[in-house]
């Protein structure tokens, strides 16, 4: 079992969802996002942490520093499950390769299908392919 897959079963099991990880092998630390409905609290973060602690101990995983914390407004969107989530919500995409010449796109979100993202784009609908995505981040409503 991977360590992302612990966790995604882990924060499942307590409410969480884990919305991105990365590990830092020079400094070991392991720097966890998480969300839920109604958004993450300073305790929710101080819960898990307390959580994982333990149980990457159990679980022997070497670390140094555990960091837990909200995505932020602009979470990233990882999944086609994400893109579903937050439909009607708009996104700034990052492509790998060009399509049309252009590889970043900002507009509302219309839906996902198995294998490609629905954007809106100042009244233009694109489909775009998930396997092209970079990055997708949401952009704040304030």
């Amino acid at each position: 079992m991977t360590i992302e897959t612990l966790l995604e079963t882990t924060l499942g099991g307590m409410g969480f969802e884990l919305v991105d990880m990365s590990m830092s092998a020079k400094s070991g630390l392991l720097r966890i996002f998480i969300d839920k409905q109604g958004g993450i609290t300073l305790e929710d973060c101080v819960a898990v942490s307390n959580h994982l602690s333990n149980l990457l101990t159990v679980e022997n995983i070497a670390y140094e520093n555990l960091e837990v914390s909200s995505p932020g407004l602009d979470r990233p969107l990882k999944k086609l499950t994400d893109f579903e989530r937050f439909a009607g919500e708009k996104v700034q995409l990052k492509m790998r390769m060009a399509i049309a010449g252009q590889r970043r796109f900002a507009g509302v979100i219309r839906g996902a299908t198995a294998t490609q993202i629905e954007l809106d784009v100042d009244g233009q609908t694109l489909m775009l392919d998930f396997s092209n995505m970079d990055t997708a981040r949401l952009i704040p409503n304030l």
